[in-house]
């Protein structure tokens, strides 16, 4: 008698016990290497429940204990489930079994193969079905649909973690009406400081979006960046983190001093602020502010993309965290800049556009699935010298696509500054797509001042407002054009 061949179970019991005791032992360290899988993913009933359990208690501390996981367990509801002494015993065997961090993304790759194996069969099963119901008298539009829409069901599920079930938009509008009403603000993201950027895309910085500002090198994009991010940490109390891939923790200290102070970042750089006592004082004072405003700083310099994002993560889990309902509290990142960058993945011959192409559909996801908001910078190439448009950066097209808004921040023309005044400064920020915002009239642009012996940008008035001062001044009315000193407070 021939012997029978064995088939695949499709699970993997010791692999879900290896995954919860990597969770169990090392916390959030591990979960952000295997954040890919959720509950649903556990083929047993009781690891379904401790995984949610163990997530539930990581959303409040950063370390798994026996006490938070039965604490999740009530807030769960489903304490019922692992309150017996034999369940209560696998809990706390899990703290003690033999398990590497390393490894834990291998068994949750495997868990996650072989729900996706069983999702799959379910799927041809039902296709089977539906296939036996056959008569030969269908359409063969008709009869291929029968496997291919459930198979692409499937697969959308899995790539893009949608409902594939659609639903009638305006059900349960008035609760959404009545949260709006409840929850005025005066914008619908967070605001940067600069009063008419942040109008002209939409109200602010809002959450998973990306908002992309394209500069020539030395122009000023990273003061740019430095300015919303200190804006936002001092005027806000929201925490935010710098990525930056060019400039030392040291610079940005020298620059963020002399932007809370309005000591020249030179004698600050060189110590001489020491010589002066009211340059000394100023400086300790801004030293002060500074160590009491949430913003964190990281140089990502010659790291992965990948590993940028794995720092995005554990800082949304370890310094940001999550209200009630498990969404991200209030936050931001600021993204200086994007560029070529060594990937796992992405192979050498691919070009710039193309790499440029996978970051941001890689950013865009991230802010999506984690409910933040990020301000990112680019190049732009030389063509944006002269131009304003979208095609002046490498992978324009996906930048575009993906981004929520975009602009060009770039030195103005001579001409642009005899015709403006001086006094309306040497910058200009051109938003050229907005998907929320009313943007501004062509040609239209908004003035920015850079004074970068204190490291501070500020907002000027729009090119339209000085031109239609002038037109009031040359007709008989008063304006004044002068930058009030509480512009640079």
């Amino acid at each position: 008698m021939p012997k029978q061949i064995k088939q695949p179970s499709l699970q993997d019991p010791a692999s879900e016990r290896a995954v919860l005791a990597s969770l169990c032992q090392y916390g959030l360290d591990c979960y952000l290497d295997i954040d890919f899988i959720t509950g649903d993913h556990f083929n047993d009933e009781m690891n379904q429940i401790l995984f949610d359990c163990i997530h539930k208690s990581l959303t409040n501390n950063s370390k798994v204990e026996l006490t938070s996981i039965l604490s999740a367990a009530n807030d769960l509801g489903v304490e019922e489930h692992i309150s017996s002494k034999e369940e209560v015993a696998f809990i706390r065997s899990l703290f003690n079994f033999p398990i590497h961090k390393d490894n834990a993304g291998i068994y949750a790759a495997k868990i996650a193969k072989l729900k996706l194996a069983r999702d799959l069969k379910q799927t041809l099963k039902a296709c089977e079905k539906d296939l036996n119901s056959v008569t030969g008298e269908e359409d063969i539009i008709d009869l291929i649909s029968k496997v291919e829409e459930p198979i692409l069901d499937a697969t959308s599920d899995i790539y893009q973690n949608s409902n594939k079930n659609t639903e009638i938009i305006g059900d349960n509008i008035e609760d959404y009406i009545t949260y709006l009403a409840e929850n005025q603000c005066d914008i619908a993201g967070i605001p940067t400081g600069f009063t008419a950027y942040d109008l002209a895309i939409g109200g602010g910085l809002r959450r998973k979006s990306v908002d992309l500002i394209a500069a020539r090198p030395k122009v000023g994009k990273s003061m740019f960046g430095d300015a919303v991010a200190i804006n936002v940490a001092k005027n806000s109390n929201i925490p935010v983190l710098m990525l930056d891939t060019e400039m030392s923790k040291e610079d940005h200290l020298n620059r963020m001093l002399a932007n809370l102070s309005g000591v020249d970042i030179n004698k600050i750089s060189t110590g001489q602020f020491n010589d002066n006592e009211i340059d000394k004082e100023k400086v300790r004072a801004a030293g002060e502010e500074l160590k009491s405003i949430p913003y964190h700083y990281l140089s990502i310099a010659g790291q992965s993309f990948e590993n940028i994002l794995a720092v995005m993560r554990k800082w949304i889990y370890q310094h940001v965290g999550f209200d009630e309902n498990g969404k991200t509290k209030d936050c931001l990142i600021v993204y200086d800049y994007l560029k070529l960058m060594g990937s796992e993945g992405i192979s050498n011959a691919m070009q710039e556009y193309q790499v440029l192409g996978f970051q941001i559909t890689k950013l865009h996801n991230f802010c999506v699935k984690y409910d933040v908001p990020c301000l990112s910078f680019v190049q732009l190439n030389r063509d944006g010298i002269t131009r304003e448009s979208t095609d002046v950066v490498s992978g324009s097209d996906r930048l575009i696509w993906l981004c929520t808004s975009f602009s060009i921040f770039k030195m103005k023309s001579e001409e642009e500054i005899a015709d403006d005044g001086t006094e309306n400064g040497n910058r200009k920020l051109v938003p050229v797509v907005a998907r929320h915002g009313q943007m501004l009239d062509s040609g239209d642009y908004i003035s920015m001042n850079m004074y970068g012996s204190i490291g501070k940008l500020v907002e000027g008035r729009t090119r339209n407002e000085i031109h239609t001062s002038n037109r009031n001044r040359d007709e008989g009315f008063e304006i004044d054009d002068e930058i009030s000193s509480d512009d640079l407070e």
